[in-house]
């Protein structure tokens, strides 16, 4: 599965990196997050409540980060089991852009499902993590104080 999409965050980029780096903005701005913790600079351990199609599974999961440009972009890897719900692993990598309004998230994430949820439609699970991410996005946004911009709101450059 891939996903791949850009957010303007009504933010300047120092706050949005700076929001993506604290796990208390991050543990209200992931959906069903229940728990998450810094357990080095560069590792972070996560508990997550997903339901995913008729799949509802806790799932229990470690995100490592590298490639860190600070203020630019960060690349991470990702596993998580949910028991008998099945794992999900992959990558992703996130860039922060200046925008008019704020910053560019841009983000673009390949993974791979097992379990109960690989035997989910491939359309259905696709739908729900762009669901997730709009989500994540849209309350990381009310974190910082700001809003989502629609980018067709956005004036482009010819």
């Amino acid at each position: 599965m891939e996903l791949n999409g850009e957010q303007l965050i009504a933010a300047p980029i120092p706050e949005v990196w700076k929001g993506l780096n604290d796990i208390d903005v991050l543990a209200k701005s992931i959906p069903g997050c229940e728990e998450i913790n810094r357990i080095a600079p560069e590792e972070i351990h996560a508990k997550v409540m997903f339901k995913i199609g008729p799949v509802r599974a806790r799932f229990a999961g470690k995100l490592l980060l590298s490639d860190i440009v600070e203020d630019q972009s960060c690349s991470m890897a990702f596993e998580g089991s949910g028991g008998a719900a099945g794992f999900a692993k992959g990558k992703s990598r996130v860039e922060l852009k200046p925008a008019d309004g704020g910053t560019l998230v841009c983000y673009t994430t390949e993974a791979s499902i097992g379990g109960k949820l690989g035997q989910i439609g491939g359309r259905l699970i696709s739908a729900s993590a762009k669901k997730i991410a709009d989500d994540f996005f849209q309350r990381f946004a009310a974190e910082l104080g700001g809003e989502i911009i629609p980018l067709e709101d956005v004036p482009t450059e010819e």
